[in-house]
């Protein structure tokens, strides 16, 4: 049996909702030989300081959460992509401890699954920006780098907004006086609307 947290122990008395749950999850995670810790206000289950699988309770569930659950077979279905931002993680949702304790081999299938995959060193492939750079910005990126770097350094939802804008127009040299009229604003550090 694997050493309890004593922060755990408290985050678990003052649950006001899912307290048996928690415990029956923290009971099935902790015989998969991890390290319980209590991090993000949650008790977290980590093998060599990595970050395997956090237990943590909504309004209408609670869950084991694979910090990198996308990389799993997921035999079962039974993982859930909370929204579709989140590329790594995915849950195992539970509204009752019977579902908790009905499920408990594939739990610690999963688990011992996420623990491999740890192991193994594999990480998730993260997608950084799925909108589509236009060449003729692009090309402008190759003439000045400076304007690349600056671009990158723009928060992701400016980036998104210069992208869309830049390729909604229909015609390339439309897109060009576009991205010529923004340059300066880009190096600025500003989005389009500031």
């Amino acid at each position: 049996m694997n050493s309890m947290n004593p922060k755990v122990d408290e985050f678990i008395s003052k649950a006001k909702k899912w307290q048996e749950e928690y415990r029956t999850l923290r009971k099935i995670v902790l015989d998969c030989e991890l390290t319980e810790e209590f991090k993000w206000m949650h008790p977290c289950y980590t093998l060599n300081n990595k970050n395997i699988v956090l237990i943590h309770g909504f309004k209408e569930y609670c869950a084991l959460l694979f910090h990198k659950g996308a990389l799993l077979q997921d035999t079962h279905g039974i993982l859930i992509q909370q929204t579709e931002n989140v590329q790594a993680a995915r849950q195992i949702r539970f509204t009752n401890v019977q579902e908790i304790v009905e499920k408990e081999a594939i739990i610690k299938d999963y688990v011992s699954e996420a623990i491999a995959v740890e192991k193994a060193g594999l990480e998730v492939e993260l997608k950084k920006d799925t909108e589509t750079i236009p060449d003729e910005l692009q090309q402008k990126f190759e003439e000045e780098p400076a304007l690349k770097t600056a671009f990158e350094a723009l928060t992701p939802g400016r980036h998104r907004a210069y992208i869309l804008y830049f390729s909604q127009a229909k015609q390339s040299k439309t897109r060009v006086s576009r991205i010529e009229k923004y340059t300066q604003q880009i190096f600025n550090g500003k989005g389009l609307n500031d």
